[in-house]
């Protein structure tokens, strides 16, 4: 097993918890449950967007010794609708850095595209084409095929354990999706009665 690259202890808030995470280097880990079990929002304790319990540490550095923000860009959310601040898709992507877009079966003109014309399946692949080229160590991916055809489905999965297997890197990937979980997890975890545990663990 590869060694630990993000650890979460004791995590919990009101409604979820205590519940730990542990993230292998270069593994991707899938999460499933039922709906309204806490799956999002134990990924945003994670991201530390949510007031939660527990500690947060990635390559033995804990969260509580960095701001916000660089917490963020290390410890990546991807939520199942990205909010759009700029008009474009280009005011996203400030270094024009067009790779991971073409990635996802983008031509390079779509940094010019109004966002309003972008399809729910659009906007997905390109939140998460944003997301890495940020270039966080851990991916938090809320269920980030749910809108995409099985082709577009396919190159997203494709590309997440690309990117996660060259580096020391590492995605928590939420889906309920049985063929899914086979095709790219190293790892499950699952939310029950019992609360989340790691499936043949």
């Amino acid at each position: 097993m590869s060694p630990s690259l993000f650890e979460a202890r004791d995590i919990r808030t009101a409604v979820i918890g205590p519940w730990d995470v542990t993230l292998p280097a270069r593994t991707t880990t899938v999460m499933s449950g039922p709906s309204g079990s806490g799956k999002t929002l134990l990924l945003r304790c994670l991201a530390d967007l949510d007031p939660h319990a527990g500690s947060l540490t990635l390559r033995g550095a804990d969260s509580l010794d960095v701001d916000g923000p660089t917490w963020r860009s290390r410890v990546g959310f991807l939520p199942s609708e990205c909010a759009w601040w700029g008009d474009r898709v280009g005011d996203h992507f400030p270094d024009h850095d067009a790779a991971f877009v073409t990635a996802l079966g983008f031509d390079d003109d779509v940094l010019s595209w109004t966002v309003d014309r972008l399809s729910s399946g659009e906007r997905q692949r390109l939140g998460l084409a944003r997301l890495l080229a940020i270039g966080p160590r851990v991916l938090l991916l809320d269920e980030p095929t749910a809108n995409l055809d099985a082709g577009h489905a396919t190159s997203v999965e494709q590309l997440v354990k690309g990117y996660v297997s060259e580096d020391e890197r590492a995605a928590l990937w939420v889906s309920h999706d049985p063929a899914q979980w086979q095709r790219v997890g190293d790892r499950h975890y699952e939310i029950d009665a019992d609360g989340l545990v790691e499936v043949g663990a």
